[in-house]
């Protein structure tokens, strides 16, 4: 976890750049479940460690999904999600996805021994840079969880809060799934222009001031 703290004399937050359990430079313990239960615990531990309750959490992808479970098992520790292009939903276990239902189609036992050149091969460069962050016993064990979603689902947990939540997605991807729901129920659902899956790379600009409205709305 990285801390970044502001300057003297500057009122700007204080911000946290955190690497889940098995990824970027964290610790990768074989020994850890990779649900998204217990990533979410494992988060909430180094928030408190880090003296941090009522965090506003910037969350992307799975990161968003452990967010959406952070915020109902350790509410005090969150007052506002802005999630960007989360998972919501399970997703179908299959070869010809790019994420994480594509790993979760093989047995951890063939992924180990083999198959995360495949999906390497399948996703291309532009995945793989990231996804390489991580030990492959993490990306296989936490891309199953993923995909296995949880109960109440990630979307039924988001649905169900009160804090202040904002989805940014691909204005290319077109209208998301249940955004009437979300909205009844309070998410601000926000589409970037000019981007993929990887908004904060592929526009940072656009990225930087839907992120900013988002941390701004009552």
């Amino acid at each position: 976890m990285t801390d970044g703290q502001p300057m003297c004399g500057t009122a700007w937050r204080r911000s946290l750049l955190v690497d889940l359990l098995g990824h970027g430079h964290s610790d990768r313990p074989e020994g850890f479940g990779y649900t998204l239960e217990a990533h979410a615990d494992a988060l909430a531990a180094a928030l408190t460690g880090a003296g941090v309750e009522g965090a506003e959490l910037i969350a992307h992808s799975m990161g968003g999904a452990v967010a959406i479970v952070l915020a109902d098992r350790h509410p005090h520790l969150v007052s506002r999600l802005v999630l960007v292009d989360a998972n919501l939903d399970p997703q179908q276990p299959g070869p010809v996805m790019p994420g994480s239902s594509g790993i979760a189609s093989y047995t951890e036992e063939e992924f180990l021994a083999g198959g995360w050149a495949e999906v390497r091969d399948r996703v291309g460069a532009h995945w793989w840079s990231t996804m390489r962050l991580a030990g492959r016993t993490a990306l296989y064990r936490t891309a199953v969880h993923l995909a296995a979603d949880t109960t109440p689902t990630m979307r039924e947990l988001l649905l169900e809060s009160k804090i202040p939540r904002t989805y940014l997605l691909p204005e290319a991807d077109g209208p998301l799934p249940g955004a009437e729901a979300l909205q009844a129920s309070g998410v601000a659902v926000v589409s970037v222009p000019d981007c993929g899956h990887n908004i904060m790379l592929d526009n940072p600009d656009g990225f930087a001031r839907a992120t900013a409205e988002a941390l701004a709305r009552d």
